[in-house]
C-alpha cells in the first residue's frame, strides 16, 4: 500500500488531532513510497531500527518515537545514527504518542485492561487518560499484583498492605504516576501506573489507596501490537511486533 494511505488512515482511526501532545503523532521521517512489511516496536531505539531492517520492514510504527517537547533540535550523537540508520535504509518512522495511550479500542489503556481482567466502566483524568472499572471479584492486593506479574512477565513495585482487599481499580500506561491524586479521586481502592516517584509512597500510605508501578514498557507492549495487527488486517500488510526488553 501506499505509505500516504497508512499515515492518513491511521491518523484519522487514533483521531490525532483531539490531542496536546509532547512530540508530533503520525509520520516523523518518510522512507519509501510503498509499504509491504510492518514491524511494530514500543520505542524506535537503534537496537529496534536495526531488528526492524534485518527484518524487511518498510515502515517501522511506534509509541515512543523522536522530537519531543524542550529536547535540543541539533541532529547529533545518538539522534543523528538514529536518522542516519532510517535514510540510509529508506525505512520509514510512524510514531503515535497519547492518541494511543487512550485510544478505546487497541489503545495501551483499553488493552492493559483487558489483560488484567478489569471490566472498564469509564475514562478520566487530562485527556481521558486515566482508565477505571472493576475487578470480577475481590483480592488482596498481594494476590493480584502476583496475578499482574505473571501477565508483564515484570515484577512491579507495590505500594500498600499486601492483604488489603482490591476491587476498584484505575489505571493509566507509562509514566503517568502524576494522575495518582486524580485516581483517588475517583473512589478506586488501587492505581496502577508503569513507573513511580517518591512522593508516591506517602500518598498511597496516607489515603489508603494501593498504587502499583508496572514498568513502563511492561505496560506499553499491548497497545502498539495491537494497532500493527489492526492495519495489517485491514490493509493485507505483513506485520511483525518486535519487542526489545526494557527492565524501566
Amino acid at each position: 500500500m501506499k505509505l500516504k494511505e497508512l499515515v492518513d488512515y491511521t491518523g484519522q482511526f487514533l483521531e490525532v488531532e483531539r490531542f496536546k501532545d509532547y512530540c508530533p503523532n503520525g509520520l516523523q521521517v518518510q522512507g519509501r513510497g510503498e509499504v509491504n512489511k510492518l514491524v511494530t516496536g514500543v520505542t524506535a531505539s537503534l537496537a529496534l531500527l536495526d531488528a526492524a531492517q534485518e527484518a524487511g520492514a518498510d515502515a517501522i510504527l511506534v509509541h515512543h518515537g523522536y522530537f519531543w517537547r524542550n529536547e535540543s533540535p541539533v541532529v547529533t550523537g545518538v539522534k543523528h545514527a538514529r536518522l542516519k540508520f532510517l535514510l540510509q535504509h529508506d525505512i520509514s518512522l510512524l510514531a503515535y504518542h497519547l492518541p494511543l495511550d487512550a485510544h478505546k479500542e487497541l489503545g495501551n489503556n483499553a488493552r492493559l485492561g483487558q489483560i488484567m481482567g478489569i471490566t472498564l466502566e469509564g475514562w478520566a483524568g487530562d485527556q481521558g487518560l486515566i482508565a477505571y472499572g472493576a475487578l470480577p471479584a475481590e483480592a488482596t492486593l498481594g494476590a493480584f499484583s502476583c496475578a499482574l506479574a505473571n501477565q508483564l512477565r515484570r515484577t512491579p513495585q507495590v505500594f500498600g498492605d499486601l492483604e488489603r482487599k482490591v476491587r476498584r481499580v484505575a489505571w493509566c500506561s507509562g509514566g503517568a504516576q502524576g494522575y495518582f491524586e486524580t485516581a483517588i479521586s475517583l473512589g478506586v481502592d488501587l492505581y496502577i501506573s508503569g513507573e513511580v516517584s517518591e512522593q508516591i509512597f506517602h500518598l498511597a500510605h496516607e489515603t489508603g489507596v494501593a498504587y502499583i508501578a508496572a514498568g513502563h514498557h511492561a505496560t506499553e507492549r499491548y497497545g502498539i501490537e495491537a494497532l500493527g495487527t489492526h492495519l495489517a488486517e485491514k490493509f493485507a500488510l505483513e506485520h511483525e511486533f518486535i519487542d526489545i526488553e526494557n527492565p524501566i
